[in-house]
């Protein structure tokens, strides 16, 4: 599991979900729950939270131009890849944070990915699971 500590910046609720923005360094990540304020008390602008993603829920990107609706779109560096016959992890490095990607090998072929390279994780904004606090997983 992936797991950054940030501090909400900014909520949008209704009466069933929000959709909580959180500071990471100099990015701002969105995670959609369904959880609002009245809910969860820990849903506050200031509050400090641990984001928590699966490992296969990061895609990864190599000279990615356009506009996408995913909203947490981040630079990652590559520093290892461990290759397996249908699935491959994928070291990052996201502003000296160790993430790790879980895709598929033929994409591993396709977009020639290898150590140093620069790249964009995709991490969609429902796939982000929010924790209270900071505390070290």
């Amino acid at each position: 599991m992936n797991s950054l500590k940030g501090q909400i910046v900014a909520i949008d609720s209704n009466n069933h979900m929000s959709l909580v923005d959180v500071a990471v360094g100099q990015d701002v990540f969105t995670a959609t729950l369904l959880e609002t304020p009245a809910t969860a008390d820990y849903l506050q602008v200031g509050s400090e939270v641990t984001l928590l993603f699966k490992e296969t829920e990061i895609a990864l990107a190599k000279n990615l131009s356009g506009m996408i609706s995913l909203r947490n779109r981040i630079p990652v560096v590559v520093k290892n890849v461990v290759r397996g016959d249908i699935l491959s992890a994928v070291t990052l490095d996201y502003a000296g944070k160790r993430l790790v990607s879980v895709i598929t090998s033929r994409a591993i072929d396709r977009l020639e990915i290898k150590p140093g390279d620069p790249l964009e994780a995709l991490i969609k904004a429902n796939e982000i699971a929010l924790m209270a606090g900071h505390d070290d997983l």
